[in-house]
């Protein structure tokens, strides 16, 4: 892979878009239910900590990415076996969004299309862009992100605007105790979308380098999350807790409830088309962080990993036999049980590895 230099602005637009992602199609927090609100910012702060713990590790030795500073400090055998975990991770994560678009275009668009068309498509397009390397990703997004913006702007706008929003679907707090808040934000929404951020140890060393890359990084988290709480709360603003919790894309049927006036009444589509883009860079982000993992494990050139790691990708995608089955594993099993471990666990333990081999280096 060429050594492109990304600016900071690319870097901080895509991680925007990465942690908005997928996380619009679900209601987080549902067993809070009217307080989801404050499971979110509790599960952001988590995040935050992490996104610190992250970044000391990027500062520490900058010209490494994830898969080098595995292998640096844990030493040839170790290393390698992270950075295959790690490699595992993202694919599977790049195979969940993948399904997640094809299910998402069959429900909303193409009900009459069979799913693996759909999402044979996904991948021949997505792993095309792939293959250009991250920098025509990172500048790929940049051109997006003003149609995404826009979008959500004008959803946000519209739901009060129409009398949608019911104000009094939040009261009262704290309802039912702090413990049903606690529950739902730990570990399940530390893990989506918050702790996800891991992967970005991967592109830290891509951008330029100056001071002003760490507050970049936390100013648009902070704004990233403080957007999905006031979103995942609308959900319950317009269909209230229990309709919500109990809904596949409760945000969808939100939005196909907006109508202004015979002027804007389909802004379900312009939903499902930012939601698209928002899938589709998570799921670009996780490819190529995995295609960068086998380059670095293997020394096999970027490019000759693409396709058979989109073929990969392809059966992944079908290891649910139906959408239920599908959510159920995500984020009933694998947000609680697994992705802490790449999250939290690993990136702890390889600080600590870093810590002390810098004593053991001042000390020789």
């Amino acid at each position: 892979m060429s050594q492109t230099k990304l600016r900071v602005s690319e870097l901080v637009v895509v991680l925007s878009i990465f942690e908005v992602g997928s996380t619009t199609l679900f209601l987080m927090g549902a067993e809070a239910k009217q307080d989801a609100w404050i499971a979110m910012l509790i599960g952001a702060a988590i995040g935050l900590l992490l996104l610190l713990l992250q970044l000391a590790i990027h500062r520490r030795d900058p010209e490494l990415d994830l898969f080098r500073l595995f292998r640096r400090y844990m030493g040839k055998y170790l290393g390698t076996f992270m950075n295959l975990l790690f490699v595992g991770y993202f694919t599977y994560e790049a195979s969940r969004n993948l399904r997640d678009f094809g299910e998402l275009t069959v429900m909303s668009l193409l009900n009459r299309t069979p799913l693996w068309i759909i999402i044979l498509i996904t991948i021949l397009f997505i792993s095309n862009m792939v293959r250009y390397e991250p920098r025509v990703f990172f500048l790929t997004i940049m051109v997006l992100f003003p149609i995404i913006a826009v979008g959500y702007a004008v959803i946000i706008v519209l739901i009060p605007a129409t009398g949608l929003f019911h104000f009094e679907y939040m009261l009262p707090v704290l309802e039912y105790g702090i413990v049903p808040i606690i529950t739902s934000a730990v570990p399940e929404i530390v893990s989506f979308p918050f702790g996800q951020t891991v992967l970005f140890l991967v592109f830290y060393p891509l951008a330029v380098k100056g001071r002003n890359l760490p507050r970049a990084v936390i100013i648009t988290y902070i704004i990233s999350a403080l957007f999905l709480t006031i979103f995942n709360q609308l959900n319950i603003f317009v269909l209230g807790t229990e309709l919500a919790a109990n809904m596949t894309l409760p945000l969808l049927e939100t939005v196909q409830l907006i109508q202004l006036i015979e002027v804007f009444e389909r802004t379900d589509a312009l939903f499902t088309l930012i939601l698209f883009l928002g899938l589709g860079t998570k799921m670009t982000a996780f490819y190529i962080g995995a295609v960068i993992g086998l380059e670095r494990m293997t020394g096999v050139s970027y490019k000759r990993w693409v396709l058979p790691l989109g073929a990969l990708l392809y059966g992944l995608a079908f290891l649910s036999p139906n959408y239920t089955h599908h959510i159920e594993i995500g984020r009933g099993i694998a947000v609680n049980k697994w992705w802490p471990i790449f999250q939290i666990y690993l990136p702890i333990f390889l600080f600590v590895v870093m810590l002390i081999r810098k004593q053991k280096r001042k000390k020789a």
